[in-house]
């Protein structure tokens, strides 16, 4: 069998960042969803094994979808402050990009295990992920979760109030697609 290559984005799923509010003033602030509005995968094949994948983030695409907890409903205002927060904390002006690449996949009961290197604000990490695969008949839905630590990555999560609240380090990263079977 010649080797096969899958090509993924955001018209095939959703790639969602999930925050935690810490602090003594925590119950002011959103625990916050975000969207990855812009990625591409690729997936190269060969032998009927996935060989190789990868993954790039537009940095600059990320949207907040929505707030959970907090005083009040987060505004379309506070949305959008959220956002510029977000994209200072990356430094999305100097690195646009999030990045993961393995060659190192492995199954398992209900996937595969991908170990490979994940490069966020410019700094590489080794990462693995879990990713899951459900075969839907006509389709198969790939899934995934996986936690990452902003300051791995010498990123400082935002705080405010001198530190009474903010982003808890760790963000809970989730990723679901679907992609048709082969004829």
């Amino acid at each position: 069998m010649t080797a096969n290559e899958w090509s993924l984005d955001a018209s095939d799923g959703e790639l969602l960042v999930k925050t935690g509010v810490a602090g003594r003033a925590a119950k002011m602030g959103h625990r916050l969803t975000i969207a990855m509005t812009e990625w591409q995968a690729t997936v190269r094949w060969s032998g009927g094994e996935p060989v190789e994948a990868e993954l790039t983030v537009e940095v600059g695409s990320l949207q907040v979808r929505k707030g959970e907890g907090g005083v009040k409903g987060l505004s379309a205002p506070e949305k959008a402050l959220a956002r510029s927060n977000a994209l200072n904390s990356l430094d999305a002006q100097h690195f646009p990009q999030i990045r993961f690449h393995t060659d190192d996949i492995d199954k398992s009961d209900d996937g595969y295990l991908l170990t490979g290197t994940l490069e966020i604000h410019g700094v590489s990490n080794e990462h693995a992920v879990n990713l899951r695969v459900d075969d839907l008949g006509e389709t198969w839905r790939l899934s995934c979760e996986a936690d990452v630590v902003q300051s791995d990555f010498d990123i400082k999560p935002y705080s405010m109030l001198m530190g009474s609240m903010k982003v808890v380090d760790s963000v809970t990263v989730s990723f679901t697609a679907e992609r048709a079977k082969e004829g």
